[in-house]
């Protein structure tokens, strides 16, 4: 595919680079040199230095030919131009778009990003999808990781394996034997900040992180086999009340009406406002990193801490201030990269990606073949599939162990009629039925063809 990419920032970047790695016809647009030069240096695409609305600026970065444009600058009035001039003039057939201002994105303005007036085909609000993955991670306790696949009837969870952990230096194989009424198959591994893709003779260790696919009935009793039975928090803190903050006590308020929140927000005027738009949320107006303010907030006898200010330093340290006063669990959004790592390792339970979690929602749009969800773990680690499997697609009618996957991918199930299949050598692919796999960064093509058809794009 042709692509044009709107903005060298983070999430361009990586988007770029992601594009890239699968081969990719990949152009950048921004109206930073020095971003563009570093980019084009380090990954196999084109650079463009212009600003990425302008009508000449995009002919010259090959936009009459391409299939798709990925508008991500700063500002949402040039991703919205961007993907007008590129739908008007151009012809362009996919536009995607990120877009924060929450009064684009009210319900009564809908028609706005309509075929006849401002044609986008999808809109990404990175503050929306933050939200909701906080709130999937509270779903869960004890797991860092949540995510909800094949109409919500398996779940990726990840989890620490704790000293006490009941499954520690166990061969993976092995594990069907200890819980033979357990359905679960571990995809992925973290080890010292190492990706770890697992074989059957591999055994987790203490320290290591843990991805699993399970069937979601089954969640209660795959978390108590790895040690963790925290229960679910009734009190819920959370530190920054940005539209982050205010779309998760929102959600709470909505959907999950037997937890009590309270926001902390330092700025006056916005505490107002969120508090004149939230009906059960106790706003309190005060600086996170105040103890008196967390005192008054009673952080000692709250459950779960959620830090979601903009500032990633002011999130790690006020999520540590709750720990040390004697809150049980952390939730921290981290936009830097290099603290990702860090954190865990100094007493934070769950870091939330802003980056990640937005590269992953345009990249479920970018796949082809009949790829439903794409969810990235980990940067350079691999990513979560879920995919409808085609008569087309080589992977139907072999047994798996005939299959030739490809090394580093793991099938982690298979729902076919409502019902899951827990994958073994023996089992045979069928048209139609939805697989959830892990595929390594490096084989990701690889898996996209197996789900393609010839002259589709979905």
């Amino acid at each position: 595919m042709k692509i044009i990419v709107c903005g060298a920032g983070k999430v361009g970047s990586n988007i770029a680079r992601h594009l890239a790695l699968e081969n990719h016809d990949v152009t950048v647009v921004d109206q930073s040199e020095n971003l563009v030069r570093q980019i084009s240096d380090a990954h196999d695409v084109n650079g463009i230095v212009g600003h990425g609305s302008h009508p000449d600026v995009l002919e010259r970065a090959g936009v009459g030919d391409a299939d798709l444009i990925i508008a991500v600058t700063l500002a949402d009035e040039t991703n919205m131009v961007a993907c007008q001039v590129a739908h008007s003039l151009f012809g362009v057939p996919t536009k995607i778009a990120r877009i924060r201002h929450q009064s684009y994105l009210q319900p009564m303005w809908a028609n706005m990003f309509s075929r006849d007036h401002m044609p986008i085909d999808v809109i990404i609000s990175p503050e929306i999808e933050v939200a909701r993955a906080v709130t999937r991670r509270l779903e869960v306790p004890g797991a860092f990781e949540m995510i909800p696949l094949v109409d919500n009837k398996v779940k990726l969870l990840g989890v620490r394996c704790k000293e006490d952990c009941p499954l520690v230096n166990t061969p993976l194989r092995q594990l069907s034997q200890l819980f033979p009424d357990l359905n679960i198959v571990i995809v992925g591994l973290i080890r010292d900040g190492k990706p770890i893709v697992p074989k059957g003779e591999d055994q987790m260790l203490a320290g290591d992180e843990v991805y699993f696919v399970v069937d979601s009935d089954q969640i209660d009793r795959a978390m108590v086999a790895f040690g963790h039975e925290e229960r679910e928090a009734r009190n819920l803190l959370i530190f920054g009340g940005g539209n982050i903050g205010m779309f998760l006590a929102k959600e709470l308020e909505e959907n999950h009406d037997w937890v009590r929140a309270k926001i902390i927000e330092a700025n006056k005027e916005r505490a107002e406002a969120i508090a004149g738009e939230l009906d059960k949320t106790i706003v309190i107006n005060g600086s996170v990193i105040d103890q008196d303010i967390l005192e008054e907030a009673n952080v000692a006898g709250t459950e779960t801490v959620v830090a979601v200010t903009n500032d990633d330093e002011t999130n790690i340290l006020s999520s540590l201030l709750a720990k040390k006063f004697g809150c049980s669990r952390v939730v921290t959004l981290v936009n830097n990269q290099s603290y990702e790592d860090l954190v865990g390792s100094i007493g934070i339970d769950v870091t939330v990606s802003p980056r990640n979690i937005t590269v992953s929602k345009i990249l479920q749009h970018v796949r082809r073949g009949r790829i439903h969800s794409v969810h990235t773990l980990r940067e350079d680690f691999g990513e979560l599939i879920e995919a409808e499997a085609l008569q087309t697609s080589e992977l139907v009618g072999t047994p798996l162990r005939e299959a030739k996957l490809p090394q580093g991918v793991l099938i982690g199930a298979i729902v076919r009629d409502g019902a899951t299949i827990y994958p073994s050598g023996n089992t045979v692919v069928e048209a139609g039925d939805r697989v959830v796999l892990f595929a390594a960064a490096d084989v990701i093509r690889k898996v996209e063809k197996m789900f393609s058809v010839q002259l589709e794009y979905f």
